[in-house]
């Protein structure tokens, strides 16, 4: 069975924290997959809002996500604090590819529990087209 594969960028500049909820677990007694794409969802626009955009107001555009690739590397439970690592990479002439590392602390040690890749495209929601990326998201990542 072939398996995804993400290329983490070296460098994640954005970083926040996440408490599991109950709500997040599943039969399993760990975070559901359907919760940790919430979870991502919600680290995205708390990215965006450190940049001074949201995804229906993203610099002038908006954006849509175009795919989404999720590694699981470990167990995540009712309790743990994630802490997700978020940052741009491959940015193109219509969007760019945002990572994410999703890691706990247990038992004084840093375990790694998802990375995840979600590819965005700039949106004109009015026009229902695909819009340029901004020349101002580029200079705020440095890209």
């Amino acid at each position: 069975m072939a398996k995804v594969k993400i290329e983490m960028p070296a460098r994640l500049p954005f970083s926040t924290q996440v408490a599991v909820r109950i709500g997040d677990v599943n039969y399993g007694n760990h975070v559901g997959n359907d919760a940790m794409v919430s979870i991502l969802h919600d680290c995205r626009l708390q990215y965006l809002a450190s940049l001074g955009c949201t995804e229906l107001d993203f610099f002038g555009a908006g954006l849509i996500m175009a795919d989404l690739a999720v590694t699981y590397k470990g167990e995540a439970f009712y309790g743990d604090v994630l802490n997700v690592e978020v940052g741009a990479a491959e940015l193109g002439s219509a969007g760019f590819d945002l990572f994410y590392r999703i890691t706990t602390v247990r038992n004084e040690k840093t375990v790694l529990i998802t990375e995840a890749k979600t590819g965005m495209v700039c949106f004109d929601y009015n026009s229902r087209k695909v819009a340029r990326l901004p020349e101002a998201f580029k200079e705020k990542t440095n890209e």
